[in-house]
């Protein structure tokens, strides 16, 4: 199966603010067209010594700014030396939302609380989502990348749909770390088999919404031959930040 993303326009990045934080990161908020995003770089990235670049993803519906997002990405950059972008995605954070995103929202959560979940629903919830935030990541990779300060290559950590997407896809995504509780329709599955970069896949064990075996076997069909299961007891939001720490090595293994 191969995807030929959307045509995306090419903007270059509007920053509307920076600040300097305590530990000598430079967060800067920036604009795409209609896409809000933030960057974080660490204050050794030059156009002489550019840093490479991991996109950070966040669950569908929720912010950019989410606070363990940050904190992660805050991570990456002052311990690790990364730049790091994130952006909220289509109906999500910032962006206005659309009649239609949220009919699609509310029947996917009505069919998980009243256990009736389908591929069907899944795939008309997710699929239109990736089918336009993975465009949207690739015109943010194409103006981040043109800083000076910003080079490559690119990681992407974050949530499960899209990274399948953009690793099946998008050359430029050299390694990818992705949380594998979400609902993955069997489409992106399939795609899961064209990814061959570098994967670290987390789980938790116990989440109270996801039995385990889809996301076993989704582990398995994911292409690449380089790839790791990290799995920790606890639910759904319980992963232990020594998993963020262990993700910065990954990519300090595969991006610099």
């Amino acid at each position: 199966m191969h995807f030929t993303p959307r045509s995306t326009p090419h903007f270059a990045p509007r920053f509307t603010s920076a600040q300097r934080l305590d530990d000598g990161v430079i967060e800067r908020d920036f604009t795409l067209g209609e896409i809000p995003g933030v960057l974080w770089t660490p204050a050794s990235a030059t156009a002489s010594a550019p840093a490479p670049l991991i996109l950070v993803g966040h669950p569908g519906g929720l912010h950019k700014r989410l606070p363990r997002l940050v904190a992660r990405a805050r991570h990456y950059a002052a311990r690790y030396g990364f730049a790091v972008a994130a952006i909220d995605a289509p109906g999500c954070g910032d962006r206005p939302r659309d009649t239609a995103d949220d009919e699609a929202r509310a029947d996917f959560r009505r069919a998980i609380q009243a256990g009736e979940l389908t591929d069907e629903i899944v795939h008309a919830f997710i699929v239109p989502l990736v089918d336009q935030a993975v465009p949207e990541w690739q015109a943010t990779l194409d103006a981040l990348l043109s800083l000076p300060e910003i080079g490559g290559p690119v990681g992407y950590d974050g949530m499960l749909p899209i990274g399948i997407r953009l690793a099946a896809t998008e050359p430029r995504i050299a390694a990818a770390a992705l949380f594998g509780q979400t609902f993955v329709p069997d489409a992106l599955r399939e795609e899961a088999r064209q990814v061959d970069v570098p994967l670290r896949f987390l789980m938790q064990w116990d989440d109270e919404g996801m039995e385990r075996q889809p996301v076993l076997d989704l582990f398995d069909a994911f292409g690449t031959k380089e790839k790791t299961l990290h799995a920790n007891m606890g639910g759904h939001t319980g992963a232990p930040w020594f998993e963020v720490e262990e993700g910065a090595r990954f990519f300090a293994r595969h991006l610099k």
